[in-house]
């Protein structure tokens, strides 16, 4: 059945993947971005999907947006909150403004977004929120102490949220994303990104594709009795 998608950070890697998936399964999707308006255009025109721009760190910017993506696509049934930043230093050198940047972008948008499509879910008694939390707010990782914080933080909001939403069939999942192949890990140097696929069973990089399909699934009215889950896409680098 078509449905109104909403991926935010949606033209860009694991986000891009994600918004062609919805866009392949039939949906009508809109793509979220924050900068690079050029990219975001040129994606845009090849694959005829609309793009809207705003902070999805700032509330109000969030309701206005979302409003003007039910203008032109209908209500919004499908919410993939993705966008995300890092600011990476050791937390004895890391400063207030590294640490509430991304907590507020990473995690403070999980609320920002999902606030302003909530009550519509509920009153249509149909919803999918898919959360893009990371391995590393499952195990740490040095010198993330702001994104760890924030992509934990999006489990016990998933599992709250997926609590107060399932009487009014809104499902609210999870997924934790191992390293992908994605321009973010390829600014890695080589002898550590070695080191990284050399901890993964499988012995490869995840690819955006790999967890693309998992929000593809978790999105279908088929997947009704999956709620407040979370999801490991990491190749069996960390199994909890």
């Amino acid at each position: 059945m078509e449905r109104t998608a909403l991926v935010t950070g949606g033209t860009r890697g694991i986000g891009q993947a994600i918004t062609l998936a919805l866009h392949a399964a039939g949906h009508r999707v809109a793509a979220i971005y924050q900068s690079n308006t050029d990219a975001a255009r040129a994606f845009s025109d090849v694959h005829g999907i609309p793009v809207f721009q705003w902070d999805v760190s700032d509330f109000e910017a969030c309701r206005n947006g979302i409003n003007k993506v039910a203008e032109k696509l209908g209500p919004v049934d499908i919410l993939v909150n993705n966008a995300g930043i890092t600011s990476d230093a050791m937390l004895h050198r890391m400063s207030p403004e590294q640490w509430w940047r991304v907590i507020h972008t990473n995690l403070g948008s999980m609320f920002n977004m999902s606030r302003h499509v909530i009550d519509g879910m509920r009153e249509r008694r149909f919803g999918r929120i898919v959360n893009i939390s990371s391995i590393n707010g499952q195990k740490g990782q040095l010198g993330q102490a702001n994104y760890a914080a924030a992509k934990a933080g999006i489990l016990g909001f998933t599992k709250a949220l997926a609590l107060e939403s399932a009487r009014k069939n809104v499902t609210v999942n999870a997924i934790a994303p191992g390293y992908c192949d994605t321009a973010m890990v390829a600014e890695v140097p080589p002898d550590v990104l070695k080191s990284i696929i050399d901890t993964i069973p499988v012995g490869r990089l995840g690819t955006p594709a790999d967890v693309a399909r998992m929000v593809a699934f978790l999105s279908e009215d088929a997947a009704g009795f999956i709620t407040g889950a979370t999801f490991n896409v990491n190749g069996g680098q960390y199994m909890a």
